[in-house]
């Protein structure tokens, strides 16, 4: 019998082909939603391989559920959404997609900081519904993003690329970073310097219990009132709520986000009745390139493991 490997999502036939050569692939017939927790639990037990998507919550009930499991590849950079003691106690193997993404991570992390900055959104908005009437000296005026200051926490790869784009646009970068790091034409900055010196806050840190709610009242009261925060790491780092009530009493500018606390956001959330507020649907690494070389990274690194050969971006 082949061993099995079960996908909680349906993905494109060029993705799994290779891993069906050699394996019996069972997958979730969606392509908008992953498994539900109940099939899931079911569908692990005879699993020797699970391919998970970032919303898939893998915690100690289902790896205590799969008995036979050998390897969890996460299509994600970021695996907060898996229980790495429970790998690591029942000895499965959790790996990940790192590098492949960052360039193009870096490219939405940009293009919304300008859509916010200039209101690109809420433009498009005003033409599509007729409320454009006419031009106006400060009509849909918005924020420079040339020769402004840039802070970025969490200077990793994505972090570096955003960098090398804002350094394009004549930006002054700063930094901050659980170490700092040996890099030309940027500068380090305590976490309470950045915000306060920053025109854009980039939040590029991955979420851990150190890094869960970061960015809270008091961070965001250090922030200048024409400043603006772009969070494209996790929900998690930012304190919703305190967010919510800055942008709402205009002390803080505006706020460009691809990710939240909870996914997908409920569309009564009260961050979506505000106009300066920019929102994706967490598409950072979103785009046919990318994903298809993630999903190669992730059947690559099944097939290693269930082959017995070295498997790459182990997490644990």
């Amino acid at each position: 019998m082949k061993p099995i490997v079960y996908i909680t999502q349906k993905l494109p036939d060029e993705a799994v082909l290779g891993l069906q050569e050699s394996f019996e692939v069972r997958m979730w017939e969606d392509t908008e939603t992953s498994a539900p927790r109940e099939e899931l639990l079911k569908q692990v037990g005879e699993a020797q391989a699970l391919w998970t998507m970032l919303s898939d919550q893998i915690d100690a009930e289902v790896f205590e559920a799969a008995p036979n499991l050998k390897i969890v590849a996460n299509l994600a950079v970021g695996y907060n959404n898996i229980d790495l003691d429970a790998a690591h106690k029942h000895k499965v193997f959790v790996t990940n997609t790192p590098d492949v993404l960052t360039e193009t991570t870096a490219d939405l992390t940009f293009a919304l900081l300008l859509a916010t900055a200039r209101r690109i959104v809420e433009a498009d908005r005003t033409v599509r519904s007729g409320e454009w009437k006419s031009w106006s000296p400060l009509g849909m005026a918005g924020m420079n993003v040339g020769g402004a200051t840039l802070g970025i926490i969490g200077m990793g790869r994505i972090g570096e690329a955003v960098a090398r784009r804002a350094q394009g646009f004549g930006m002054n970068v700063l930094y901050h970073n659980r170490t700092r790091r040996s890099l030309e034409d940027v500068k380090y900055a305590t976490l309470e310097d950045l915000l306060q010196q920053a025109d854009y806050v980039v939040i590029l840190t991955p979420l851990t219990d150190e890094t869960k709610g970061m960015i809270g009242e008091h961070e965001l009261s250090l922030m200048k009132e024409s400043a603006v925060l772009i969070n494209v790491a996790r929900g998690g780092i930012v304190d919703e709520t305190a967010l919510y009530e800055a942008l709402k009493a205009n002390r803080l500018w505006g706020a460009g986000l691809d990710v939240f606390e909870q996914e997908p956001l409920p569309t009564d959330h009260p961050l979506l009745s505000l106009p300066n507020v920019t929102v994706l649907p967490h598409i950072g690494s979103s785009t046919v390139q990318t994903r298809m070389a993630m999903m190669a990274m992730n059947a690559e690194a099944i097939a290693s493991c269930l082959e017995g050969r070295s498997v790459k971006n182990r997490i644990c």
